[in-house]
């Protein structure tokens, strides 16, 4: 039987098909794909899309090459993240997945920045659709398909100065198919969810408030290239890499597992047998071989040796702490 998660925002697809322990056996092993059809798909098309786009995100994107992808960024003039795009090069496009929550919002942006450039936006979600695999699982070999950086399994020594190791691997794929294709989604957003927070890879609207910089929650390395100009945000980027202390950091937290439920997004860490708060839980989710698993924002100032609870219906869930950004 198929269920649903009525209270996320992936409510519209399958949260399980049955059993999600091995669905996610299933992913891990390429084995399955999962049904992330209410996630946004953005076309942009025309002679200048490479070159417009390139100044609008914190990736280098003026040179992709078709069946090239990269993870991107748009932030505010304060650096704060307000778009998050997986960008797939075509021959005659670029393919832009979104958020579900975001596509709307981001399309208007993207057409408002248009101006004199030969480029045409258009959202195309509701004849595509997108399905995500692991280890090089795709929809089909004809689709465009994109494909998570190296920064979210193995990163690369100075690739990120904040992050120097994943706590897991997240070999993601993204297949981008028509809405017409019969695909079979053999696994639910369950799995999927547990895989991304076990690497702690943070979600937009979940993990990313409107506060996030990019250096607090991990994503320098897979997403910002620091030796490119030209966009939105720039500044307090180099600022904050420069002075190198953002006031915030992204931690995985093991829970534990007496409590039925897990914490809502939004919910009070604090530091263990006080009343101190230091962050906010994002997302969370039982895995499969570690239990109960969630990504939280912490302060700065809270040390990365010191175990943390997080408020329940019923008594406080303590919750060990696998420091993910790390800041000297």
């Amino acid at each position: 039987m198929i269920e649903f998660e009525p209270t996320s925002t992936d409510a519209a697809v399958a949260w399980h098909r049955g059993d999600p322990f091995t669905e996610a056996r299933a992913l891990v092993a390429g084995d399955a794909l999962v049904d992330l059809s209410h996630y946004g798909v953005i076309r942009v098309s025309g002679a200048d899309r490479r070159e417009w786009l390139h100044l609008l995100v914190t990736q280098a994107v003026d040179q992709i090459a078709p069946g090239q992808s990269c993870h991107a960024l748009i932030l505010s003039a304060q650096g704060h993240i307000e778009y998050d795009l997986k960008v797939v090069a075509a021959s005659d496009c670029l393919w832009l997945i979104t958020e579900p929550e975001t596509t709307d919002a981001l399309t208007v942006y993207l057409k408002s920045m248009v101006f004199m450039y030969d480029v045409a936006v258009e959202d195309v979600s509701q004849t595509y659709a997108v399905f995500g695999g692991f280890t090089g699982a795709v929809a089909s070999e004809s689709v465009a398909a994109w494909t998570a950086p190296a920064a979210f399994s193995v990163p690369q020594p100075g690739q990120d100065p904040y992050v120097p190791a994943r706590p897991a691997p997240w070999p993601a794929t993204l297949s981008i198919v028509p809405r017409s294709a019969q695909v079979d989604a053999g696994a639910g957003m369950w799995a999927w969810e547990s895989l991304r927070i076990a690497a702690a890879v943070p979600r937009l609207g979940l993990d990313i408030d409107h506060r996030s910089l990019p250096h607090e929650v991990g994503l320098i390395g897979s997403a910002v290239h620091l030796h490119k100009g030209c966009y939105r945000g720039q500044e307090a980027v180099a600022r904050t890499i420069n002075l190198g202390r953002p006031p915030r950091r992204l931690v995985l937290l093991h829970l534990d597992g007496a409590e039925d439920q897990l914490p809502a997004a939004g919910t009070d860490v604090r530091l263990q047998d006080s009343d101190i708060v230091v962050g906010r839980v994002g997302s969370a989710v039982q895995h499969y071989e570690q239990g109960p698993l969630a990504l939280a924002v912490v302060k700065r100032s809270a040390a990365s040796d010191v175990d943390f609870e997080i408020a329940a219906a019923s008594r406080a869930i303590r919750a060990g702490q696998v420091p993910v950004v790390v800041i000297d």
